[in-house]
Formats: C-alpha cells, structure tokens, sequence
C-alpha cells in the first residue's frame, strides 16, 4: 500500500451556519417572500428555492462522499411547502409540515446514535469547535471513553428535545396565524408574518436548550479529560 493511500487527506469541517443558510434558511425565505405574482411566481419559487439544497447536497456528495441529511430534509420542506401552496391544500397540512420538519431533525439525532455518524458529533462535538484529538487521547489515558459515550448520548436526547420543542412550537404558531388558503395574497402574507416570528417563538427557546446541552456536554468533557475548558476548545493558529 503506497504512502499516499495511507495518509489520507483531512476533510475541511463543516460549517453548521452554512449548512442551515443553503438548505433551510436562504429556500425559506424565497418561497414566503419572493414566491408571489410579483417576483418569481410560485412554480419559479419553487424551483429557485430547490436549488439550494440540491446544488448544496451534490456538492456536499462529490466532496465528501455521503448524503447531506440536511439536504434532504431541505428538498423535503420545500416539495411539502409548494406543494400545498399549489394544491391549495387546507392550511392545517401547513401546520402539519413545519412541525414535521423539526421532529424529523430529531428523531434522527435519536436513531443516529444506533449508528457510527451521531448526529450531536455535527450539531455540538466537532472539530469545527473542539480539539477532537486531544480530547481523545485524554479519554483513553483516564480511562472515560464509556462514561463520556454516556453523556454523548444524554447530550443527544437535550438536542433531540430542542427540535421536539420547535416542532411543537411550529405547529402552534402556524394554526395561530395561517388561517387563509394557500395561492392567495393574504396567504403569503400570513407566511411571511410566521418566518418573522419563528425566531423569537420558536428559534430562541430552541437555542437555549442546544446551548444546555454544549454546557453539559463540554462540563463532561472537562471532568472526565481533567483539562480546562481553554484546552478542548479549538483554536485558529496563524502560520506566517
């Protein structure tokens, strides 16, 4: 085996920002704003919206080599909301749809501890953040690998709740303003007036608790490494 083949080149960190701005954030947007008469028109929102993702996810696919989950959830929630804007559907399937989102999102941080990619390794443990083999390496010196996989998946189920509360948050807050069917002036507006205040209503309350679950998570990996918190969190070093 050459000595090529054996050192294998790093992947660069994901940037969860991003992640979110390309499949949820930037589609959303288009299809509340600018998917009306006056800018793109529904069928053409539709589809500037679903490039996003699709053109995101390829790219995520051809550099790394697995499908982006957020990706799929992304097309997903598009599809779902064209849909039911362009079959006129009642707005309670609406309601319906971004409750499903979320409680897709955690659903799947549950069931990926099953597998060897848990999803809390994105959202929280991740060398974007951490100083992955450091941490490691003080596990395995201390002997905490089993106790620190413990918290890794108690920290899991507090990200996992995080999206259980914005599903229910969502539901709630979509019965509340988008009363008028969808294809309508007034629809879009109601939409437009839920993304709005999906960030105080549901996006904060959200935050706080992923926010709970990195303190409980890094707290662990401070006790169980015996380093200070200075000493996991990754740092940018300038090479000049």
């Amino acid at each position: 085996m050459s000595e090529t083949s054996t050192q294998a080149k790093p992947q660069k960190a994901e940037n969860l920002l991003v992640n979110l701005l390309f499949n949820i954030i930037i589609p959303t947007v288009i299809l509340t704003k600018l998917s009306g008469d006056n800018h793109l028109g529904t069928t053409n929102g539709i589809l500037v919206a679903l490039a996003f993702p699709v053109l995101y996810g390829a790219r995520d696919m051809m550099v790394r080599g697995k499908v982006n989950l957020f990706s799929v959830l992304g097309v997903f929630s598009i599809l779902l909301t064209g849909g039911i804007s362009l079959m006129g559907l009642d707005p309670r399937y609406l309601a319906i749809k971004e409750a499903a989102i979320p409680a897709t999102f955690g659903l799947a941080t549950l069931v990926s501890l099953k597998t060897p990619y848990p999803l809390v390794k994105t959202f929280i443990y991740n060398d974007t953040i951490l100083d992955i083999p450091t941490i490691d390496q003080r596990l395995a010196d201390n002997g905490n690998r089993r106790p620190f996989e413990r918290r890794l998946a108690m920290a899991s189920i507090l990200v996992a709740s995080s999206f259980f509360l914005s599903s229910l948050l969502n539901y709630l807050l979509a019965i509340i303003i988008v009363t008028a069917q969808p294809g309508t002036v007034e629809y879009n507006e109601q939409l437009g007036k839920m993304t709005a205040l999906s960030f105080p209503v549901i996006a904060l309350p959200a935050t706080l608790m992923m926010m709970g679950a990195m303190l409980y998570l890094f707290s662990g990996i401070t006790r169980l490494t015996g380093l200070d918190l200075e000493h996991v969190i990754k740092h940018r070093h300038k090479d000049k």
